[in-house]
């Protein structure tokens, strides 16, 4: 059985070195993060080869996903490494001191706090572990009564409770980093922290201006992104729940809630989506998943996620390979109680305006009516397997094209396997032929097996695919 969830993996001192990423990849690896808060474009332009080079080892092709660091909003560093604060503390947070913090202060990464907060202003540190309430601001003082302690450790994060800083999504980091990631021919490039749609255009903007090709994904991790979603979504070709930062944010117990919604909007706008942050957290240092970690996990792939996201597991991780192949299991486990919805109602009544989007719902609704094995996209673009993948059929779509920006492009489709394809022929029924015959000798399909084939007259074009033929495997004169 293919798994139709797609698996993305962050790359780190664990999964490195070529050898574990060939072993990550044949469990199961689509795609893999690389993260921009970490390493030189040197290191980024290293690992992108070392990527490509175990894919081509392991026959598959496999995307990445270049993730901007975006603002630091986080504490500098201490004397010695790391503090402990008692409730009832006071404790300041100084924007203007350069040296190393203390038991009584300590420098900032971003300096704007002391003028995005005020008293009575609710600050969380450490992905929530520390609460602190903010009693004044004098000058670049931000001083504050502890309200829950912890240690408070060298360069942690911090969140304002429902949202409200203002800093920037792009930083001039960031601005750097889309040059290398455009460089590296990143598939996809991940925008941290954005506010607005706007943020969005303007990273595709130097995206373009880079002379990059990336598609933009759009970190949903701050409040004030929640009301303007939609927006948000619009401006970009997908989307990642990053459960952690945006929990602290809105609240634990709201994050289950927006997933499914996130979710179900950006498949509905036929965008794409990740659900990311603690998927495998205990197996990091854990052979096998806790029971809660396999639920979580399981119910993302019920939501309808295109796929799941591994980050200190595989980064840091002592089980990479492990937790690649445990996860793989429990998406095929759960796919298995997911309803074929392809032509459903909602899908018949609704008015389509391009031709190659009308094909596309019509090899669902067909394949979901036939004993069909498979859908067969033979694509330039990528748009009629992208339009495939929004419904399940409950059969593999198979993406065919010589493109390998767009077999890469594919990889985060869920459902969606891509094909290195090319036909010399410009005739439409030799080319459909000479893809029947690479899918039997990948043993994909077999004599007898119905298929739902889809291309476009003008072949080897973007945007025309303008025809739909049911295929069966070995009887060319017939469908």
């Amino acid at each position: 059985m293919l798994r139709r969830t797609k698996i993305v993996a962050t790359l780190g001192p664990a999964s490195n070195d070529q050898k574990v990423l060939e072993k990550m990849i044949n469990a199961g690896v689509d795609l893999v993060r690389m993260n921009f808060s970490h390493g030189s474009a040197q290191d980024h332009m290293k690992r992108a080869e070392t990527v490509r080079a175990a894919a081509k080892v392991c026959g598959r092709t496999v995307g990445i996903l270049a993730d901007l660091q975006g603002p630091k909003i986080r504490v500098k560093k201490f004397e010695n490494d790391k503090i402990v604060l008692n409730n009832g503390d006071t404790f300041i947070l100084d924007a203007a001191l350069e040296g190393l913090g203390n038991q009584e202060r300590v420098g900032l990464d971003y300096k704007e706090l002391p003028n995005d907060v005020s008293e009575g202003t609710v600050l969380l540190l450490n992905d929530g572990m520390l609460e602190f309430h903010v009693t004044a601001v004098k000058g670049n003082e931000v001083i504050c009564k502890v309200v829950r302690g912890g240690v408070l450790s060298n360069n942690k994060g911090i969140n304002r409770k429902g949202g409200g800083l203002t800093a920037p999504a792009l930083t001039e980091k960031d601005k750097e980093d889309i040059k290398t990631a455009a460089l590296i021919k990143a598939d996809y490039l991940a925008v941290s922290f954005p506010r607005t749609g706007d943020d969005m255009k303007l990273a595709r903007e130097l995206m373009h201006a880079a002379g990059g090709k990336s598609l933009l994904m759009a970190k949903i991790e701050r409040a004030e992104a929640i009301p303007v979603l939609g927006d948000i979504i619009d401006a970009s070709d997908a989307i990642m729940v990053a459960r952690g930062d945006l929990s602290v944010e809105v609240g634990d117990a709201a994050v289950p809630g927006l997933q499914k919604r996130m979710i179900k909007m950006a498949r509905a706008k036929n965008r794409l989506v990740i659900t990311a942050t603690q998927m495998m957290e205990s197996m990091i240092t854990a052979p096998i998943p806790t029971r809660a970690e396999v639920s979580d996990v399981a119910n993302a792939v019920l939501d309808g996620t295109d796929a799941v996201m591994l980050s200190a597991e595989t980064a840091v991780g002592d089980y990479p390979v492990e937790t690649i192949e445990a996860m793989a299991r429990i998406c095929l486990k759960a796919e298995r109680e997911i309803e074929v919805h392809a032509g459903d109602r909602n899908s018949t009544e609704h008015k389509f305006t391009r031709i190659d989007q009308s094909i596309a719902m019509s090899a669902l609704f067909a394949a979901s009516h036939l004993k069909v094995k498979a859908i067969v996209a033979l694509t330039q673009s990528g748009s009629t397997p992208l339009w495939m993948s929004r419904m399940n059929a409950g059969v593999p779509i198979f993406a065919m094209t010589p493109l390998s920006e767009t077999l890469s492009k594919v990889t985060l489709f869920s459902g969606v396997h891509p094909i290195a394809f090319r036909s010399n022929s410009t005739d439409h029924s030799q080319t459909l032929h000479d893809a029947e015959e690479e899918l039997v000798r990948l043993k994909l399909v077999v004599k007898g097996d119905l298929m739902v084939m889809t291309i476009g007259e003008a072949i080897g074009r973007s945007g025309h695919t303008n025809t739909m033929k049911i295929v069966r495997v070995g009887d060319r004169h017939k469908s």
